[in-house]
């Protein structure tokens, strides 16, 4: 197999990208304080045309040249809001009618595996901190906490990372 190049690979501008419609799922990340994990997490979710990434608490906001040196530009097409309160912001969304999907490990969380969107279902997908994960009174409102599988000596995976795994399941 032959590699394809740049030619190949050709996608959209930004004006193109933000015209389409996108799938009804959101990314809230609840104080991600690595500013190249919020830019993977921007990237992630151009690549599978996410609705918008929602950051709260103190998770770091563009411009910033380390968000933009992982989002690579990713952080000008896809759509994003500030909130200050991530329990606040979930609440409202989950008062819209939107799905909160928490990203954790907890006592009776769903496997990735088995979570299947149904179409047309508007989800948001809750990211955490990199040390104390998503908020306990964000995971205490959750429709659903899914928890990635893993098998090896260590606990979890880097927040963007999972935020990927995840996203790909859910889409």
């Amino acid at each position: 197999m032959k590699k394809k190049n740049i030619i190949e690979l050709t996608r959209c501008d930004v004006e193109g990208y933000r015209a389409m419609e996108k799938l009804p799922v959101r990314v809230l990340c609840d104080n991600v304080r690595s500013m190249h994990n919020v830019g993977a997490i921007f990237r992630t979710s151009d690549a599978f045309l996410i609705d918008s990434v929602i950051l709260c608490g103190i998770t770091g906001r563009p411009p910033h040249p380390e968000i933009a040196k992982s989002a690579l530009g990713a952080e000008e097409s896809v759509a994003w809001s500030y909130a200050e309160d991530a329990l606040a912001e979930t609440l409202r969304l989950k008062e819209e009618g939107w799905r909160i999907l928490v990203l954790e490990q907890t006592h009776g969380s769903l496997s990735l595996r088995e979570y299947h969107r149904r179409e047309g279902e508007r989800v948001v997908l809750v990211v955490g901190n990199e040390v104390e994960g998503v908020d306990q009174r964000i995971v205490d409102i959750a429709d659903i906490c899914l928890e990635i599988p893993q098998y090896g000596t260590k606990h979890s995976l880097n927040v963007s990372c999972s935020a990927a795994i995840a996203l790909w399941q859910i889409v």
